[in-house]
């Protein structure tokens, strides 16, 4: 098993490096440069992804905002004001990716370029940079799971658990490679969408049973389910309807 460690803040002399913060600035930088590569390979704007990048940031940081607020009502509704201090943490990737799908049509639209075509680039990257962001959350350990003797558990204080934060950060480097392996043959546009929606749907979806009942960190739920994993249906369900509407027609 793997052993407890905490990391939040890398002391450099008088500056001092919030760990989360940083590997989310990595993510976020390696996932644009591989999309980049993509775009060049497909004789797209490179630079257009950059740009496109810094809208689908601001959307996720809005909306993952937002979308946290629903793992935390309670505390939110009493104190309102605490949703606008978000240097003090608090973001969901499900609500961050929402925004980023919002925000980036709007920008492709505006940019009167083919949507689906820029899109399909821009997600190629973003297994990699969840890969690269999801090891701040696991070094954080903000996301502590079931008690467990799996090899993959991390002996937490309390016990071995499950750590959805590593498990979450390596289920991106798998997605990221089938990618790879996928870039290696003559695909449609369209479908890395379709392939990250259906797998990104169907992974979180089961990993979020693994998540803790008990602890000091324990998801809120809804009939069952925690938010995220009725984020991850509809991911799923627009997986399939996109495969069929687009991918599935004759050249």
């Amino acid at each position: 098993m793997i052993p407890y460690f905490h990391l939040d803040v890398i002391h450099l002399g008088p500056i001092s490096i919030q760990v989360w913060g940083l590997f989310v600035a990595l993510g976020i930088l390696a996932g644009a440069s591989v999309s980049t590569w993509m775009a060049k390979r497909r004789g797209q704007d490179p630079n257009l992804i950059w740009d496109l990048t810094f809208w689908v940031i601001i959307g996720a940081m809005i909306f993952g905002r937002l979308f946290h607020i629903i793992y935390e009502p309670a505390f939110y509704f009493n104190s309102p004001i605490e949703f606008l201090k978000f240097w003090n943490g608090g973001m969901s990737v499900m609500g961050g990716f929402i925004g980023s799908v919002i925000f980036g049509i709007l920008f492709l639209r505006k940019r009167r370029v083919d949507i689906w075509s820029y899109a399909d680039t821009a997600i190629f990257g973003l297994p990699f940079g969840l890969f690269i962001g999801r090891i701040g959350c696991f070094l954080l350990n903000e996301h502590p799971g079931r008690f467990t003797n799996f090899f993959l558990g991390v002996k937490f204080p309390d016990g071995a658990r499950h750590d959805l934060g590593l498990y979450l950060s390596l289920n991106g480097l798998v997605l990221f490679c089938i990618f790879l392996l996928l870039a290696h043959r003559k695909v449609k546009v369209g479908t890395y969408i379709v392939v990250f929606l259906v797998w990104k749907g169907i992974a979180r979806f089961l990993l979020d049973f693994l998540r803790a009942t008990n602890g000091p960190i324990v998801d809120v739920r809804y009939f069952g389910f925690t938010p995220a994993q009725y984020v991850a249906v509809l991911m799923f369900s627009f997986g399939v309807w996109f495969f069929f509407k687009k991918l599935s027609k004759k050249n």
